[in-house]
């Protein structure tokens, strides 16, 4: 499961909610206090993320 915050700049971020963790899969243009803050958000409403997730895809797919 993963996520994108896409703007001026851009990042992708792999969910691992077993462990409550994410790992940054790329970043384009992203400043360190960009990247700060999008985990910041990240780590915010990961259980949200997590859940509608889950809804969509109706499973736990690792995608």
């Amino acid at each position: 499961m993963h996520v994108h915050a896409v703007g001026d700049a851009e990042c992708k971020y792999w969910l691992h909610p077993d462990r409550f963790d994410i790992v940054e899969d790329f970043e384009y243009n992203c400043t360190p206090r960009l990247r700060r803050e999008v985990r910041q958000i990240i780590f915010e409403h990961f259980d949200q993320i997590v859940i509608a997730w889950r809804e969509h895809f109706r499973g736990d797919r690792a995608e």
